[in-house]
């Protein structure tokens, strides 16, 4: 980079809100927090309880920020006037917004003088909704990646500013494609941003007729169904990997069936035989 798109760029520095929640969303925050951008305030979900105490506890969102003396909103709603109107009183150039967890309404995407981004750990229109990391694991899915896209009022409808790709390995979980995503995204997220100052940022439509529904993760979808072939379940025990954990029913003898968590599985090349889907054939 030369002098002069350098001088460019921090004359162009932009005026960011940031919206997050969950841990995926801090390496997006602490690359903006390294940029020549600033990062007028952040907005998170309420303090949660957590851990056996059930203690409120922030978000990992909240307690970077805070380690770095920026103002913390928790709205529970930004559907309130009040709450649009304390966000309008930032007068933000632009929201970047990262697993945040609430819904921006039309008048809140409306309040930054260049609308509202969001980084999206999919392929767009690949996989949209709340849970694309597990889902594409469960699908079966070769390769993944980051998607930088300007917000509407859609479920992740919005134009894509940026994509970048990444393989899904056959012994990834959702632990460890979380975890490159997350650094994509910090990486994506500043080349968009750079774009976005200079002026120069171009927006794809996405097609409709692509597009799945990554659904929420519960907890009832993780019991093993053992009619299903052994590529199904060992995707689905990869996608489930760290929550909420693959689980099947197991008996020993005459004791009562117990719950069994399965962390890992491999897929091997060997028949089970005439055995039914489910017995345990052998054991090291």
């Amino acid at each position: 980079m030369n002098n002069h798109t350098q001088a460019t760029l921090k004359q162009a520095a932009l005026k960011i809100v940031f919206a997050g929640t969950p841990e995926f969303a801090t390496r997006a925050l602490r690359d903006l927090l390294d940029s020549a951008h600033e990062v007028c305030a952040v907005y998170t979900q309420p303090d949660k309880p957590a851990g056996r105490g059930r203690k409120l506890t922030a978000s990992p969102v909240k307690q970077l920020a805070l380690a770095h003396q920026i103002n913390v909103f928790q709205p529970a709603s930004l559907k309130d006037e009040q709450a649009q109107q304390a966000l309008r009183a930032l007068e933000p150039d632009l929201m970047v917004v990262v697993a945040y967890g609430l819904i921006l309404p039309a008048a809140v995407l409306a309040i930054p003088r260049l609308g509202c981004i969001n980084i999206h750990a999919s392929l767009l229109p690949r996989w949209r909704g709340a849970a694309p990391i597990q889902r594409a694991i469960e699908a079966g899915d070769s390769e993944t990646g980051v998607s930088i896209m300007q917000m509407d009022e859609g479920l992740d409808t919005g134009d894509v500013l940026a994509e970048v790709r990444c393989p899904i390995d056959s012994a990834d979980t959702s632990s460890t494609l979380h975890d490159r995503l997350a650094i994509l995204g910090g990486q994506a997220l500043a080349s968009t941003l750079e774009k976005i100052a200079l002026g120069t940022a171009q927006a794809t439509k996405q097609s409709d007729a692509n597009a799945n529904y990554a659904a929420k993760i519960f907890k009832p979808e993780a019991r093993i169904d053992w009619t299903r072939s052994a590529r199904t379940i060992h995707n689905k025990i990869r996608a489930f990997n760290p929550w909420p954990v693959a689980v099947a029913r197991i008996k020993l003898g005459n004791a009562e069936p117990q719950n069994l968590k399965i962390w890992e599985a491999s897929v091997t090349g060997e028949a089970a035989g005439s055995q039914s889907p489910g017995v345990v054939i052998a054991s090291h």
